[in-house]
């Protein structure tokens, strides 16, 4: 396999090439039955390769730095308790929350290093992910990550209006690395970050953001 070959091979998701396989073979059918469709199952099988895409970032290693975990337009800056999943103590943190649409990378980063102290996934609605009842109602995944300084944060992967499953890369006692990848959502979502009242937050509402460059606080 040539080096360009294999590194388009990388660069999209291994979690999208059964997808692709899948709208391949339905469009292959197609070219029998009428060939607008075909054309159009080649464009949807296009589009679901490009969604998977995978690409490589670079997180600068700031001592104290919380990254975004995923591209996107931060849509909700606020304060609120965590969620009841994670089994903090009821103190109102600090939350930044970042929707991603269908056009937006959707490997989910590690915001900050840390020890995965624990995972929770809950069932639930898929109502528009933009939406701040998202956070309570929909499907969503958890993880409570606490840093070298014992601090506990909180990032939620919630499913959205098209997504339709959250997939976890890790398990809990996993140690992450800043930048480093640990889920992935279909289609369309959200992913909200709590963090301790102290923090400083360095980022706005409707600020496009990068997963694991992107600057959201400092603790």
């Amino acid at each position: 396999m040539s080096l360009s070959k294999n590194k388009f091979l990388s660069f999209i998701h291994p979690e999208g090439w059964k997808f692709a396989l899948i709208a391949l073979c339905i469009s292959v059918l197609f070219f029998f039955i009428w060939l607008p469709l075909a054309a159009l199952g080649c464009l949807i099988t296009l589009f679901i390769i490009w969604f998977f895409r995978d690409p490589e970032r670079v997180t600068p290693s700031i001592p104290g730095t919380i990254y975004s975990p995923a591209d996107g337009v931060i849509c909700l800056i606020d304060e609120s308790l965590p969620p009841l999943e994670s089994e903090l103590e009821p103190v109102i943190m600090k939350r930044v929350c970042v929707f991603m649409n269908v056009f937006n990378v959707h490997v989910n980063r590690s915001p900050i290093a840390g020890k995965v102290k624990k995972i929770a996934y809950t069932k639930g609605s898929f109502l528009n992910a933009s939406l701040d009842k998202a956070s309570e109602k929909n499907e969503r995944n958890a993880l409570v990550i606490q840093t070298k300084d014992n601090v506990e944060i909180v990032v939620v992967q919630i499913a959205g209006l098209i997504a339709r499953r959250i997939l976890s890369f890790i398990k809990d006692g996993h140690t992450l690395s800043a930048g480093e990848r640990f889920g992935l959502i279909r289609f369309g979502s959200r992913v909200d970050i709590y963090f301790p009242i102290n923090t400083q937050i360095d980022c706005s509402l409707n600020q496009k953001v990068v997963a694991g460059e992107s600057v959201l606080a400092s603790l």
